[in-house]
């Protein structure tokens, strides 16, 4: 059996081969720490799952739901956008449903990118966008995302040739993997480049409410114009500890969103009706739970920063996401470090290789597991001599 030639572009998932990885390790009874995948281990609100119990026995989620979501959800998204960026949306037009924003962040590659197009994408980046490019036969370009400008993309270093032929280009902040974030300059630069050079951004928003000492992300819909030539990707995963209910949105652009549904409309069926009735009281009720979330999530962050400063990886207080990125020690590349890490103190972390060029000689670490097994991590890290002195 011969597969499409499209496939050999196509690296294993990461994070599928990291649960390979785990589940041979667990069958051997080893007790791993698992600091690698972002899955959030802190319950879904209740409120939530007494609605989504209540929609599941009403006879009119039982059909297949609207390609488009059904009304009630995309009105609560606009809402929410309002309440908290201050942003209009339309829901008929300016608001799309989601099989998670994953499903979206794929699609989109498929709507814009022909033959031979160039993507923007920054390195190390969401695995996704580099192979959203290459399904759809575009050429990605890579955005480096270095240290020292703060992990940020420089614009000014990208040929004008290329901005010429891009036809669209992913932002991410607060980012994954590097927790970097944004300030409102780099948004305003973003939109006057793609304005000028007629691309599309294409904001992944994922984290937007992991955010700690009183910080607050911004959404690129905020800045005058970004709506022409941007459409923003936001998951319920994160902010209300869903990942497996798989319902997220697109919003922005309606230009941009018309191309999106057409796609979608012609490879999916939409989300299940119940899951987006509990997603739109999730999004227009309470949302007190996110204080007591981010408290739990700032303080594992603590305890991780400061225990690995401890062993002489200097680390400063990320503002946002549930991850931490971190400088691999002296002697070691991202993939031996993360095997040492595993055979030596079974303790699972990422290696940044797998996000990029760019994401060599560093680890991410994932905080959502409980604090006593962060501590864990230090430990068995200081106890078997891994260490940065």
């Amino acid at each position: 059996m011969l597969r499409a030639k499209r496939l050999k572009k196509i690296p294993q998932y990461l994070f599928a081969e990291i649960d390979k990885m785990k589940s041979a390790m667990k069958a051997r009874g080893i007790d791993i720490v698992d600091l690698s995948i972002g899955d959030p281990d802190l319950p879904t609100p209740k409120h939530l799952l007494t609605e989504l119990k209540k929609a599941t026995g009403d006879p009119k989620t039982f059909g297949y739901p609207p390609y488009e979501g059904i009304y009630e959800f995309r009105k609560s998204v606009s809402i929410w956008y309002k309440e908290r960026f201050n942003v209009d949306l339309d829901p008929n037009t300016e608001v799309l449903s989601l099989i998670g924003s994953k499903e979206g962040i794929a699609h989109v590659f498929l709507a814009f990118v022909d033959n031979g197009d160039y993507t923007l994408i920054p390195d190390p980046g969401y695995p996704v966008y580099n192979i959203g490019t290459l399904l759809a036969d575009g050429i990605p370009y890579k955005m480096p995302l270095v240290e020292r400008n703060n992990f940020l993309p420089d614009f000014s270093a990208i040929d004008k040739k290329i901005l010429s032929k891009a036809k669209l280009m992913f932002i991410n902040y607060p980012n994954n993997p590097t927790s970097a974030v944004a300030p409102k300059e780099f948004l305003q630069e973003a939109v006057s480049l793609a304005s000028k050079y007629g691309f599309l951004i294409c904001s992944d928003f994922a984290y937007s409410e992991i955010a700690f000492d009183g910080y607050k992300p911004m959404s690129i819909l905020e800045i005058p114009g970004a709506k022409d030539v941007a459409i923003e990707f936001h998951s319920l995963s994160k902010t209300y500890n869903v990942t497996g209910w798989r319902i997220g949105m697109a919003v922005g652009s309606s230009a941009a969103i018309k191309e999106l549904a057409t796609i979608k409309t012609n490879i999916d069926s939409g989300i299940y009706k119940a899951l987006q009735y509990a997603g739109a009281v999730a999004l227009t009720g309470s949302q007190k739970h996110l204080i007591r979330l981010n408290s739990i999530y700032e303080e594992r962050r603590n305890i991780l920063i400061n225990g690995l400063n401890s062993l002489g990886c200097d680390i400063k207080k990320t503002k946002a996401t549930f991850y931490v990125w971190a400088r691999v020690p002296k002697g070691y590349t991202s993939s031996s470090f993360t095997q040492a890490a595993l055979e030596k103190a079974n303790v699972m972390v990422v290696p940044g290789s797998g996000y990029g060029k760019y994401g060599e000689g560093y680890f991410r670490i994932s905080i959502t597991t409980p604090k006593e097994r962060i501590e864990k991590a230090i430990e068995r890290f200081k106890g078997n001599n891994i260490t940065w002195n």
